[in-house]
């Protein structure tokens, strides 16, 4: 018997899902999206509004559904797009039948994620036309045509990427600074580009950078200028710790520039990380005028290291916190609150560890805030007496006792014997994957010389924590006598910022027996 083949016709639309008879208009979406917010981008921002809003509505069998947009945004990937993420989920929950946009390159430059989209779009009945290359993504060749398309768009996007990081390096390697001038507290744009004081503003880095010197931690510097209502860098009303710390380590402030600090690892992604080594840096001196003298500069960077290696939480209650210690256990003094109830409420300060049961510390005396200010005020006082006889001794002792020299080329030579050594490990680890060796041979070869490597580099770190440690010492010597070559009379009260600037610590040995050490090393007797 004859077979009888009947043809059923199709009766739904194989993407929508809907019954062929049914004459519904598709609603049509537009999407348009620029790059940049300059304003040159924004008036083809608004012209591709204005024309798919036109467009849409001119066509009797769609229906508008809106124009779905994002400004300042780059396409490489969807992860920032609001006005894209909005489009899609609006799509897959049934309210969009086509999205026309301008080009491939509009709708994405990244072809994971542009075909990701179109291949969910499509599954939820949603179809995309890109009128520049004429694609229709339910056609049966438009994957191939989007999937081309995609590739020469993300192309081009990693090409502008890696010219416009060559124009900015270029830029570094020419010593060209810049800054976002609208989040950067202190400065202002030039006529030449480069960096100009706002005096206004400079008033509020220096007075960043005195309370630090004055104890304070960057806590209490962000809530204090919060409190003064000085908007912080970014225009908020309140500060941020980490605000006050990248003040406090921006060279910029002492006149300097160190660019290329970060680097983009991946054009798609944008995502940036600090820069290690992996790419060059530039160091541009004296780029600018400084708004922090660069010893203060120096200052703060060393009291930030002290405060990060002191043992225990760094204290910024009070003025004198960590800065008095006791003459028999070496522990800090501690200020306490005697009748804190009455009238009679006074701070004092007591060793810590005398204050403690069977304490093996028998130093029970106890001071004030004026007893330790009248104490630093004789001794500053007696140093500037002597200012004269102090200023040219230090100076002999800076240029000899400090002298970096020597430590300076052990540093050099350590560092070139390293060099030699791992070359010598690279060709000997290159010849073993050229040429057959006796194994063993090449791994005592390799020990031996990785052995000397390790030796050279710990050799390297212990010089250079000397010359890290003299530098250091050297930099505080001359900072307080400049600042000593300043006083010009003896001080008739106690001056915060004098005591900032000239003394490190105060040793307590008794209430007659107070020792005031200063930057320079000098230990005075109140």
């Amino acid at each position: 018997m004859a077979k009888q083949v009947t043809t059923i016709p199709a009766s739904i639309k194989p993407f929508s899902k809907t019954p062929l008879t049914t004459s519904r208009k598709r609603r049509v979406a537009a999407y348009a999206r620029v790059s940049t917010d300059s304003d040159e981008q924004f008036t083809s921002y608004e012209a591709q509004v204005d024309y798919y809003t036109n467009y849409i509505k001119a066509r009797n069998d769609w229906q508008f559904a809106g124009v779905y947009t994002d400004e300042g945004i780059t396409g490489t990937n969807t992860k920032k797009r609001e006005g894209f993420k909005r489009m899609v989920k609006d799509a897959l929950d049934g309210k969009i039948d086509l999205i026309v946009t301008k080009s491939v390159s509009r709708f994405a430059r990244n072809t994971v994620d542009s075909l990701t989209t179109i291949r969910k779009l499509k599954e939820h009945g949603t179809e995309c036309f890109f009128e520049k290359e004429n694609i229709w993504t339910f056609d049966s060749k438009g994957e191939l045509l989007i999937t081309i398309m995609s590739s020469l768009a993300q192309e081009e996007s990693r090409s502008i990427s890696e010219n416009c990081t060559w124009g900015q390096r270029k830029r570094f390697a020419d010593g060209k600074v810049t800054v976002p001038f609208k989040r950067f507290l202190g400065y202002d744009r030039g006529k030449d580009g480069n960096l100009v004081v706002n005096p206004k503003q400079a008033k509020i880095v220096k007075r960043i950078y005195a309370m630090y010197l004055q104890g304070k931690t960057y806590h209490l510097i962000a809530k204090a200028l919060s409190e003064d209502g000085i908007p912080s860098p970014a225009g908020k009303p309140r500060w941020n710790p980490s605000n006050i710390k990248s003040i406090l380590t921006n060279e910029k402030y002492k006149g300097d520039a160190l660019l290329q600090k970060s680097f983009t690892t991946n054009f798609l992604t944008k995502e940036h990380k600090i820069n290690e080594g992996e790419i060059p840096q530039y160091y541009v001196s004296g780029n600018h005028e400084a708004i922090i003298e660069p010893e203060v500069w120096e200052l703060v960077q060393r009291e930030m290291e002290r405060r990060k290696n002191e043992k225990g939480r760094h204290s910024a209650v009070r003025l004198f916190s960590g800065k008095v210690y006791c003459g028999e256990c070496g522990t800090r003094l501690g200020s306490k609150v005697w009748h804190s109830n009455d009238k009679y409420k006074q701070v004092i300060w007591q060793c810590n560890r005398h204050c403690k049961k069977n304490s093996p510390c028998k130093n029970g005396v106890h001071l004030t805030d004026e007893e330790l200010k009248a104490a630093v005020l004789s001794a500053t006082n007696k140093l500037i007496e002597n200012k004269d006889e102090i200023l040219n001794s230090f100076q002999e002792i800076v240029g000899g006792v400090y002298d970096t020299h020597t430590l300076e080329g052990e540093k050099a030579k350590l560092e070139s014997e390293m060099d030699v050594c791992a070359k010598m490990i690279e060709d000997l680890i290159r010849q073993n994957a050229a040429i057959p060796q006796d194994q063993s041979e090449y791994q005592a070869k390799y020990e031996d010389l990785e052995r000397f490597y390790n030796e050279k580099k710990a050799a390297l770190a212990k010089v250079e924590g000397k010359l890290k440690k003299m530098q250091a010492t050297k930099a505080d010597i001359k900072f307080c006598l400049k600042q000593l070559q300043k006083q010009d009379r003896l001080l008739q009260t106690f001056d915060e910022q004098s005591f900032c600037a000239l003394v490190d610590h105060i040793t307590v040995f008794s209430k007659e027996d107070i020792r005031i050490t200063f930057r320079n090393g000098s230990e005075i007797c109140s």
